[in-house]
Formats: C-alpha cells, structure tokens, sequence
C-alpha cells in the first residue's frame, strides 16, 4: 500500500477544547484512519508548524483525500498538507527510470 504523512495545526478554538479535555487525539481519530482501510505506522505531536503528524498506509490517493476532506470539513484544523512518501524501493526505481529522463531534459541557462 501507498504510503503517506498527514500533517496538521489545530485552530485556537480546537487547541482550548483538547486543553479542557486533554487525551491522545489518535485514539479519538483512529477510526476515521480504520474507516478508509489504512494503517497508522507512527505518529506524534511536534513542536513548530504543525500539531499532529501521522504515517500510514493507505490503499489510494482517493482513499486519503477522502479523510483529508472529512478533517477539513470538522473545522478543528487551521491548515494541513498530506504527502505522498516513496519507498526504498519505489525511490531507487525512480533513480533508475531518471538515468534515461536526465538525457533528455535541458535546463534553462
């Protein structure tokens, strides 16, 4: 399956009501994640930009921007950016495929 990192800032209202009734916000969303058949791989809360980010497995891009629709329409994230992740594997077939790529491109100078 795709892999993917959901990154997310909570709005003020969002971060006020956590505060009142602190708990592992994954544990509240896990089942919108189980609802799309994807597997959470690790997630965490960072200091920065973003609030919450999650890795996963997803069966499609349709599949994730289903979720990513349903938390935006929850009005409880200010902003969010949802990434497409290669493997290991997909990354090396990717060097091999740009091997017959880079011939052809010409930068502009």
């Amino acid at each position: 399956m795709p892999l993917f990192m959901y990154q997310a800032a909570y709005t003020a209202e969002s971060m006020a009501a956590q505060i009142r009734d602190p708990k592992d916000r994954m544990d509240v969303v896990r089942p919108a994640f189980d609802a799309i058949g994807a597997k959470v791989l690790a997630y965490g809360y960072p200091l920065g930009d973003f609030d919450v980010l999650v890795i996963f497995e997803a069966p499609s891009e349709t599949a994730v921007a289903s979720l990513a629709v349903a938390v935006g329409a929850g009005g409880a994230v200010r902003v969010a950016k949802t990434t497409r992740l290669l493997s290991g594997q997909e990354y090396v077939e990717a060097l091999k495929k740009a091997q017959t790529v880079a011939p052809q491109y010409r930068p502009a100078r």
